[in-house]
């Protein structure tokens, strides 16, 4: 419904989601035995002298509010009743750095029910507390939040001869904020698939840029020129930021896991390594391609890609509904594992057969990692892994042992995850040196279906005759 609009917000813009996003939470707070919610937003940080980084909210509080200034709480009853707490509108402020929402809008365009001026936050958050029986914020998230809270606890105390009831319990807010986000609506669902294609489509800019680059007889070229290209195409298609810093590694760099941009020397002959993904209206995309930089797979290169994307398939096959979080990384150590054997990267002699290499781990000498994470506002999204009402079992430790845990969250439609395997292969005693230095890892960001997965990161080639393809033109 379109609503009035005010200074920098649109007039369209909805607030029925986050709305029901609190009322959501204030269900669940009466489900667990009532209480108040108390969620600030991020401060801003201050990068030097008077220059703050670029302001990013907290994940949790935009995901309940859609507001993105900073200085800003939100005061969640357990009845529904919603408080924003945010900074006045200030015309003198906005010729320097423009509009503010302010407390007389806040309430018609986010859908609160009251909305106070920040600077009356220590004044008016007793009152609020007030009759309810637990606080509860997200424990570990803002270093100050506990000894504010005891303030105004303390506070509470002095007047409860007089009858005013004060909360008896502080919980954590991060539990039952974490299980919302974890399952994406179809709005959510939306802009990440938008997302991954601005991301997919910077991908395939980085590719063509490289092999372009060397058929202009480039004798090399820079990491960071690359990641200059990924981050012209994300700005250009409207993405307010990088969802992490971008891991763009040349050559044996592609064989550390999180290897920033820099000045390294992309060679030729050797694979480029690219793992990028913008941010858009809140929601992380994650990609990883890995491409030979002058647009050609040599052999012991396109042999080690084509079992990484084996064990990629192996994965997307073992994602969807029933089928548990951690089976995709079983699935695919299973492939790698037998491809580690059948190239002579591991000894039969020295480490068996594929069960044997799985459960002495001896594939974590070229595949360290897991197989994939949740995706969504944060590219390490919240929301527990294991599940939560299944008695814990016997599992395999990685280690060669076992150990006593609780299996894997069974996967269910609207979550959202990457699918990532790799070998990384480094120079080694008994490894063949035709493989030594190739780092190969390839990612795509799956949402969980009805009946299995859809990949929403294929918009930049996967298959190495797709890529050579793409390269040439």
């Amino acid at each position: 419904m379109k609503r009035p609009a005010a200074p920098g917000y649109s007039a369209f813009m909805s607030s029925k989601p986050y709305a029901a996003r609190r009322a959501q939470l204030a269900e669940r707070l009466r489900a667990a035995g009532s209480g108040v919610a108390l969620l600030p937003t991020a401060p801003e940080r201050p990068r030097n002298a008077d220059s703050d980084h670029p302001y990013r909210h907290d994940s949790h509080f935009h995901h309940l509010t859609d507001f993105d200034e900073p200085q800003a709480w939100l005061v969640l009853r357990s009845d529904g009743h919603s408080t924003l707490f945010c900074r006045p509108a200030d015309p003198e402020h906005a010729v320097w750095h423009g509009h503010r929402l302010g407390t007389e809008a806040a309430p018609e365009v986010l859908g609160v029910d009251a909305a106070l001026p920040i600077g009356s936050l220590n004044e008016a958050m007793p009152a609020l507390l007030a009759g309810q029986g637990a606080v509860w914020f997200p424990f570990g998230r803002h270093p100050e939040l506990p000894g504010q809270i005891e303030g105004w606890l303390a506070t509470l105390r002095t007047q409860e001869r007089r009858g005013i009831e004060c909360p008896t319990q502080c919980r954590d807010l991060h539990p039952l904020i974490a299980e919302m986000r974890l399952v994406k609506d179809a709005g959510e669902l939306a802009t990440m698939r938008r997302a991954a294609s601005i991301s997919a489509a910077a991908h395939r800019r980085a590719m063509r840029y490289c092999a372009q680059r060397f058929r202009q007889g480039a004798s090399a070229v820079h990491e960071y020129e690359i990641e200059a290209e990924l981050l012209h195409e994300f700005r250009r298609h409207g993405a307010q930021s990088t969802a992490y810093p971008s891991i763009v590694a040349a050559g044996a760099n592609a064989c550390v896991l999180h290897h920033p941009a820099g000045p390294a020397r992309l060679l030729p002959d050797e694979l480029c390594l690219v793992d990028a993904g913008c941010e858009l209206d809140g929601y992380a995309s994650d990609i990883t391609r890995t491409f030979p930089a002058n647009g050609c797979f040599s052999g012991p290169q396109r042999t080690l890609y084509e079992l990484v994307l084996a064990a990629q398939q192996a994965a997307i096959d073992a994602t969807r509904p029933g089928l548990r979080q951690r089976d995709a990384h079983h699935a695919a150590v299973r492939v790698l594992a037998q491809g580690l054997l059948d190239l002579g990267l591991l000894s039969r002699e020295t480490h068996g057969g594929v069960d044997d290499v799985i459960a002495s781990a001896a594939y974590r000498a070229f595949y360290m990692h897991g197989t994939g994470h949740w995706l969504g506002r944060d590219v390490h999204d919240v929301g527990e892994y294991l599940s939560q009402g299944e008695a814990p079992i016997e599992q395999p430790d990685g280690l060669g042992g076992t150990v006593v845990k609780r299996p894997s969250r069974v996967l269910c439609p609207g979550m959202v995850v990457t699918l990532e395997p790799g070998l990384y292969v480094r120079p080694a005693p008994g490894v063949p040196e035709r493989y030594w230095n190739i780092g190969i890892r390839v990612e795509d960001d799956a949402i969980v279906t009805d009946s299995g997965c859809e990949l929403i990161s294929r918009g930049v080639p996967v298959e190495p005759d797709e890529i050579e393809a793409w390269m040439r033109d």
